[in-house]
């Protein structure tokens, strides 16, 4: 772990020195400093594109079944990787309770394995042919080397994500990490050490090492996962290179839990949906319709769920840790000071948990007599926060939870079968769970509507977003065809309009 201790970034198969600037890695539990971090200098980025680039022609000219064997070793060595420092290091830096730390890093290598085999089966189709005696087909090629723009709430498993697809299909992959889990993301890149050497990187740094990366000749597909702002401001430079981006935005998704809940299972599913990793996951519950017949049994058993949850350290037995940054507690609190201002209730939380003043804490919060126009309603909060509006039925519910500039998830409780077919066709999101919020699967895809995003991860869709087509039409017996320049005189009309004879 010594090594990522120190400012440097990562080019396989090692680390090197950078020579930019450096900045305090604080602990947010703790406001401890823990190391430096360092950004790389627009000469090291210029350096490490160049190689990784040259590196890219060989592993495109891999065929596929040693690509897809290299990618399965690289998915053992993460297995058989002790990932205890890594979670203990992402904990540190962002304050991820250690359980989710190391159960991230741990569902990092079944991604690599499906990208394996998908990317060795699925190398292209075979048209029907529109003239006999040619074969036509379309086959798929990487687009060269991609850029990962990541988060820090999963700073691990959303970089693989993207990064297996991308190896899958060719190319060859630079990572700029989150710059608040840094420490961490280095620590996991020692697992690519076996790739081919130079083809990934992992550059440390802020915006302008982000920009630089999109903006750059020499990248050609771009993966990001944040802001709103920032989504649409790294789709904007990708446009004007033609870069196809996959943009994953956030978002501020909806639950309803209608008059057919069960209600215990609703009350647990909405703590995990709302208050997992203390709220700072895109697709946390942050808006919550419930129906009248059911509203105050359903509060009473989410706030008697809710209260069993530990507040600590993340490296403690504790289920909510801090939130990433000052900054980032201020404005959860702002935005309940302002619902509470315009007549929310405060339900349980709401403030800074009694002796918990050092550290970003903030008690996991439910607030209920909210109203859709409130900030908190219309605002991605980001934090363990949820408001609840009390709604007459199933219909109304279903409206205001699409009554959002967002788009990633949505979920619904309820037991009625009509209820749940009505919920996903007429949900106006990416992703709709039924009585089982936030999980994803590998071979399915993930990504949002409005402005929750554009493009998907995950899934065959997943994989196309770094691979391009290239149609070919082959005649194996080459032949004149009538069709071919000069045309016969008889295609031709005369001066009236007359077929020429």
């Amino acid at each position: 772990m010594s090594d990522i201790l120190k400012p440097c970034y990562f080019l396989n198969p090692g680390f090197h020195a950078s020579c930019g600037g450096t900045h305090d890695v604080i602990d947010p539990a703790t406001q401890e400093i823990v190391a430096q971090r360092g950004d790389v200098t627009p000469s090291e980025i210029e350096s490490v594109l160049t190689r990784v680039n040259a590196a890219q022609k060989g592993w495109a000219n891999t065929d596929a079944k040693t690509r897809a064997a290299t990618l399965h070793r690289l998915a053992n060595r993460i297995e058989a990787h002790d990932m205890t420092d890594c979670a203990i290091l992402m904990s540190r830096e962002m304050g991820k309770p250690y359980p989710e730390a190391i159960g991230e890093v741990a569902n990092c290598a079944p991604i690599f394995r499906y990208y394996a085999e998908m990317a060795r089966d699925e190398a292209g189709k075979v048209a029907g042919t529109t003239q006999i005696g040619s074969l036509q087909f379309a086959r798929y090629e990487p687009l060269g080397v991609s850029v990962h723009i990541m988060p820090f709430n999963f700073p691990i498993l959303l970089m693989c994500w993207t990064v297996a697809a991308s190896l899958a299909a060719g190319n060859g992959a630079v990572i700029k990490p989150a710059e608040a889990t840094t420490l961490s993301t280095l620590e996991f890149m020692k697992v690519f050490a076996d790739l081919p050497a130079d083809l990934i990187a992992c550059l440390p740094g802020g915006v302008d090492v982000g920009r630089a990366l999109v903006d750059s000749k020499r990248t050609h597909a771009v993966a990001f996962t944040g802001s709103v702002k920032a989504g649409q401001a790294v789709a904007e430079a990708a446009a004007r290179r033609l870069k196809p981006a996959v943009i994953e935005a956030g978002g501020s998704d909806p639950m309803i839990i209608t008059a057919h809940a069960p209600i215990d299972v609703a009350a647990a599913g909405a703590v995990t949906g709302a208050f997992h990793m203390s709220g700072q996951v895109c697709t946390s519950t942050e808006r919550m319709y419930v129906v009248d017949a059911v509203h105050d049994e359903f509060v009473r058993a989410f706030v008697a769920e809710t209260q069993r949850l530990r507040i600590g350290n993340g490296l403690d037995r504790s289920e909510i840790g801090p939130l990433v940054s000052q900054a980032a507690r201020d404005r959860v609190s702002a935005l309940v000071d302002d619902a509470v201002a315009n007549g929310a209730k405060v339900e349980c939380g709401g403030r800074i948990p009694e002796g918990m003043e050092t550290g970003w804490f903030y008690a996991p919060t439910i607030l209920t007599n909210c109203t859709p126009d409130m900030a908190i309603q219309r605002e991605e909060v980001f934090g363990p926060v949820v408001s609840i509006v009390r709604v007459p039925d199933f219909d109304t519910a279903i409206a205001m939870a699409n009554d959002s500039d967002f788009g990633l998830g949505a979920s619904v409780f309820s037991t009625d079968m009509a209820e749940a077919h009505d919920a996903y066709e007429r949900l106006e999101a990416g992703m709709v769970w039924i009585n089982n919020p936030m999980i994803d699967n590998d071979a399915l895809p993930f990504g949002g509507w409005k402005n929750s995003g554009i493009g998907r991860e995950l899934g065959r869709m997943g994989l196309d977003t770094f691979r391009r087509t290239k149609m070919v039409i082959m005649d194996h017996k080459p032949v004149i065809h009538e069709w071919w320049y000069p045309y016969d005189d008889d295609w031709f009309l005369d001066a009236g309009g007359r077929k020429h004879v």
